[in-house]
């Protein structure tokens, strides 16, 4: 038996990256997944590869119509038990040059996009008899970078609504938890395409001196949607090589 047997997932921002490695996770421990994303391409095939477990279906976060149409979809799949609030946006521009439509732009898909996704799932998850809902947050929800003023504040959003949802849902069997990424070799990430070793560079001070994968990143979204974190709510799991821990420095001694 998988980790997620029996169990339904709707995962945004499905068709690559994180998402998509999610997906193949999720499928592989016996759930059926939903894949959503506005990549229809990629969704469809991606869709295609997971067989009959798996379907796929357009939906842009930021749109209430959307959320109910892919949830009406899920639950014609069965009762829904997962929702993995992934899909995101990154923008990086100074504070002073960050026009209100860029910044806008940037909430609306990640921090709004997160909040439509929660409350659409909260009735179906509680006729369910209970579920668990995962939302991708940041290292930079966690602390901060210069040139990411949009970015950081939608990240920091979703783990203050991680935290009002748990307190809020808890009492029907709803846990919710936020996962807090470091630097990811995805398109997000690494839209350059640059290779494993060349992204490594960027790295070189970190505690695990490396660029992350995606599927690193998805066995976290797994434990935390499976019922082997049933007592685990309203926290934040980085996945960030321990970014958040500091950097190494050479003027200083080290083992």
């Amino acid at each position: 038996m998988g980790r997620l047997s029996g169990k339904l997932a709707i995962i945004t921002g499905g068709a690559r990256g994180q998402g998509a490695a999610a997906a193949r996770l999720f499928v592989a421990e016996g759930a059926r997944v939903l894949v959503t994303d506005v990549l229809d391409e990629q969704g469809d095939a991606l869709a295609a590869e997971l067989g009959h477990a798996a379907g796929y279906q357009r939906l842009d976060v930021g749109r209430e119509e959307d959320w109910a149409a892919a949830v009406a979809t899920a639950e014609q799949m069965g009762p829904l038990n997962v929702l993995l609030n992934n899909a995101a946006v990154l923008f990086a521009s100074a504070m002073t040059q960050t026009t209100l439509e860029d910044y806008l732009r940037v909430v609306r898909i990640n921090q709004v996009g997160c909040f439509l996704g929660m409350r659409a799932v909260a009735e179906p998850m509680r006729r369910a008899g209970g579920g668990s809902i995962v939302n991708i947050s940041s290292i930079d929800g966690l602390q901060a970078k210069n040139g990411l003023i949009a970015y950081a504040a939608s990240k920091w959003a979703i783990r203050g609504m991680t935290k009002v949802a748990a307190l809020e849902l808890g009492v029907h069997g709803i846990r919710v938890n936020s996962i807090h990424p470091g630097g990811i070799d995805t398109f997000m990430g690494n839209p350059t395409g640059m290779s494993f070793e060349k992204m490594n560079e960027f790295y070189e001070h970190h505690a695990i001196p490396r660029v992350g994968k995606p599927e690193e990143v998805a066995r976290m979204a797994l434990f935390l949607a499976s019922d082997e974190a049933s007592y685990c709510s309203g926290s934040e799991y980085p996945v960030d090589g321990g970014w958040h821990a500091g950097l190494r420095t050479d003027r200083l001694p080290s083992s």
